[in-house]
């Protein structure tokens, strides 16, 4: 995943922009220009959606460390006591 820069024009950025933001989710960013004037800049979010699950994901096995039903419950019999309600 590279950190490179290109940049488009905005007819180019509307015509191709699933394209592009193909490219910007491997990492590129893209500088769009209209008029040759810099108008706007396609970047990746900081932190991506993959690094956020794996975060929240670390973060739960994390939390259930240790934490066990006891010796007498089951899953089954919390749910057969919830539907008792």
């Amino acid at each position: 995943m590279g950190a490179s820069m290109i940049t488009v024009g905005s007819y180019e950025a509307k015509t191709h922009l699933p394209a592009l933001l193909e490219r910007v989710a491997h990492g590129e960013s893209i500088l769009i220009t209209r008029h040759g004037q810099e108008v706007a800049m396609l970047v990746p979010p900081k932190g991506g959606r993959k690094d956020r699950v794996r975060d929240a994901v670390r973060k739960m096995r994390e939390l259930r460390k240790g934490v066990t039903l006891g010796r007498d419950l089951t899953i089954r019999h919390l749910i057969e006591e919830g539907r008792r309600f």
